[in-house]
Formats: C-alpha cells, sequence, structure tokens
C-alpha cells in the first residue's frame, strides 16, 4: 500500500499559501506605519513655525521636501523590486524611515527638519510601488484562484490612504494631551516601525530572481494598447494626491490662521478627516466599475472643495471640517481608480517599474500644488487663494478623469 507523500497530501502547499496571506496582512500593517509616519508631522506644522519663526512657504517648503524625497527614490529605486526582490526593498525603506524618524527628534530645528522629511520622502518612495507590487504577489500566490481580483490593489490603497489618515491623528492626540509634542510622537512612531520591519522580514519573498535575469525584462514595459490608460490613471492620481496636499501642507496653518482655532488636535483634524473618509469610501465603493468610481469622485471634490471654501468665508471650522471629509472621499475613489488602472497597465515582468513611475506622478501632485497655493498667498489671503487652487484642481480633474474614462471605453 503507497504511503502518501507531502506533495500528495497538499501540506506544503497549504502551509505556503498560509505563509503568503499572513504575510500579506503584515506587509500592509508596514506599509499603514510607514504612511502614517509621513503625514505625522501635519497638526505640528505651526508648532515648527513658531519654534523657528517660519512662514507658511518655508513649511510648505519643508513639506515638499518630502515629495523631492519620494520621487527619487520611486526613479532610481522603484523599480528595482523586479529585479532583486520585493522585500530587498521594503527592509532597507523602513530603516530609512527609522532614521528619518531618530533626526527629527534630535534635531527639532528647520535644517533637521529638512534633512528628515526628505529621508522619510524616500522611504516612502522606495515603498510605493514595491508594497503595491509585492501585495499582488503576495495574495496572488495565498489565492491562486483569485488572481483577476481586484483586493489586493483595494487593500494597498486603503492601506497608503488610511495609515496617512493616522498620522494627524496620532501627533494631534499628543501635541494637544502629552508632554515634549515635537519628540513624543517620533518615539511612538520609531516603536512602531521596529514592529514594521520585523513583520516584513518573517514575510516571504515573491520574486524569483533567476527568472527575472532570464527574461531581461525592461524597467518600463506597458502591455500592448494600454498607454493611453496608464497616461490617464498618472492624470488622476497627480489630481488626487494634489487636492490631500493642500490638506497636509497648510491645512493646519489655514485652521489656526483663518479659523483661528488653537487646538493642536483639531489642527491634525481636517487631514485626518479627509483621509480616513477617504480610506472609508473606498471600502463602501471599491465594488464599483471604474468609470463610476471616476463620476464619483469627480463629484465629490467638486462638492467638498465648495464647502471647505464656505467654511473658510464663514468662517466655520464644522463646514471646513465636513468639505474635507467630502473631498477626502471624492480624492479616495479617484486615487482608487487609478491604482487599479495602472496595475493592469503593466507587463507582468516590469510592474514594480510601471508602478513606481505611476506613483512619481502622483507624488508630484502632492508637492507641487501646495507650493504654487503657498507662493500664491504671498500676494493673495489663503481664502482667495485656496479658490483658486480648487476652480484649478477640479478643471484638471474633470480632463483627466474624461482622459481615463476614454482609455477604459477603448479597452473595453
Amino acid at each position: 500500500m503507497a504511503t502518501a507523500t507531502a506533495d500528495d497530501s497538499g501540506l506544503p502547499h497549504a502551509r505556503s499559501r498560509t505563509r503568503h496571506l499572513t504575510g500579506f496582512w503584515l506587509v500592509t500593517v508596514a506599509v499603514v506605519v510607514l504612511q502614517a509616519f509621513a503625514t505625522l508631522p501635519t497638526p505640528l506644522w505651526p508648532l515648527y513655525a513658531e519654534l523657528d519663526g517660519l512662514s507658511s512657504t518655508l513649511v510648505t517648503v519643508a513639506f515638499a521636501i518630502t515629495v523631492v524625497g519620494t520621487v527619487a527614490g520611486l526613479a532610481f529605486f522603484g523599480h528595482l523590486s523586479d529585479r532583486f526582490g520585493r522585500r530587498r526593498i521594503i527592509v532597507p525603506a523602513l530603516v530609512v524611515g527609522l532614521g528619518a524618524a531618530v533626526v527629527m527628534l534630535i534635531w527639532p530645528a528647520y535644517p533637521g527638519l529638512l534633512v528628515g522629511r526628505f529621508l522619510t520622502g524616500l522611504a516612502v518612495g522606495l515603498v510605493a510601488s514595491t508594497a503595491t507590487t509585492y501585495l499582488s504577489d503576495l495574495y496572488r500566490k495565498a489565492r491562486p484562484s483569485s488572481s483577476m481580483t481586484r483586493f489586493p490593489s483595494t487593500v494597498a490603497s486603503i492601506a497608503v490612504l488610511g495609515g496617512l489618515s493616522l498620522g494627524p491623528l496620532v501627533s494631534g492626540v499628543i501635541a494637544q494631551w502629552f508632554a515634549a509634542p515635537l519628540a513624543t510622537p517620533y518615539v511612538v512612531l520609531i516603536v512602531a516601525m521596529t514592529v514594521g520591519l520585523v513583520a516584513v522580514l518573517v514575510s516571504p519573498e515573491t520574486v524569483d530572481r533567476q527568472a527575472f535575469h532570464k527574461s531581461h525584462a525592461e524597467r518600463f514595459r506597458l502591455r500592448e494598447g494600454q498607454r493611453l490608460a496608464f497616461i490617464g490613471a498618472s492624470a488622476v492620481g497627480f489630481c488626487s494626491f494634489g487636492g490631500f496636499g493642500v490638506l497636509l501642507s497648510l491645512g493646519s496653518l489655514i485652521v489656526q490662521s483663518e479659523l483661528h482655532v488653537t487646538a493642536p488636535f483639531i489642527w491634525g483634524l481636517a487631514a485626518f478627516v479627509a483621509f480616513g473618509v477617504s480610506a472609508i469610501s473606498q471600502i463602501a465603493l471599491g465594488a464599483l466599475s471604474a468609470r463610476w468610481m471616476l463620476g464619483l469622485g469627480t463629484g465629490a471634490v467638486t462638492l467638498g472643495f465648495l464647502v471647505i471654501i464656505i467654511g473658510l468665508f464663514d468662517s466655520s471650522l464644522t463646514l471646513f471640517l465636513i468639505g474635507a471629509g467630502i473631498a477626502g472621499a471624492g480624492l479616495g475613489l479617484l486615487f482608487k481608480s487609478a491604482v487599479a488602472v495602472a496595475v493592469t497597465t503593466a507587463d507582468p515582468a516590469s510592474r514594480a517599474g510601471v508602478i513606481a513611475m505611476f506613483y512619481m506622478i502622483t507624488y508630484v501632485g502632492q508637492g507641487l500644488p501646495p507650493v504654487l497655493l503657498a507662493f500664491a498667498t504671498s500676494f493673495v489671503s489663503a481664502r482667495v487663494g485656496l479658490c483658486g487652487f480648487a476652480i484649478a484642481i477640479v478643471a484638471v480633474t474633470l480632463v483627466a478623469a474624461r482622459l481615463q474614462v476614454s482609455a477604459l471605453r477603448r479597452n473595453s
């Protein structure tokens, strides 16, 4: 009588699937933690401004330097996980993030802020493209029969925006009710990132390095006929993060100066509401088609910024926060649709390189509009400047959404 081997019983395959599914959730946690660190200073900007006498323009430069680091990480290292492995990129990213947190902890002056924020951006750039691809790889290996599902890209998008929402909440609570508001938040995140680092270290690798070298895969290669779809998705991602960027960089200063709120917890509340609602909207409406998400997202962004402007002119914090929530829901849907489409445009052997390019364009959107708005507020009031920004971002979003819809129709 023949005995069943390990392969016959299927146990090794079951253990492998369980290990990859566990890794999927562990990597998700690490992404959330790093993204939370990226937005940690949001309610602290007024405190940094008071510490060194910084203008809103200098604060925005400190925010934008993060984007410079992110784009640098994406441009030079974002594609490397296709060659060297996902884990071999995410682990150094978390180490860089830990270094950034230490710098900002021990050197709170403006030069230290710039160095720390650049390193933060570099870490985010290393993770941005790799994490989305890594989560897709892990889920496909854990659920081989679900290779066409959008679940991994949905989780990746929610992890990014959910993590971004947690940063302002954590630092706002600490700044409001705990001592050392420019130090304690970084201690908390150093501990959390250390846990995230361990989580990634125990997760399985998904890249066959020998297979990559044999395939001679290109750094950036789209599937046949997907160029217009990729351009449309990138344009929508740019607009989505442009809206988020303004709330992250100038939102706390606007709440302090225009709405005359002095509580640090409230300074970060607008960003938390925007990102938190964006994650919720993706969970609630993630099953919709990309076209529906584009339509609903564009409408919500338009309505949300209108309510924000009304809140500013009416000096109403409630309206400002409601507008931030509505806009955040729309921006989240736009980002979700953009990520879902961008992932499908990539050649399988160049996924990390394609997603790196997508995130480069997206993060430029997070940095450029806030800098332009901060520059504009040197000549006009924040209210007038925000009105102009809202009109511009809505107009560009409409064009970008129309471009992506055209690409989707062509591919259907």
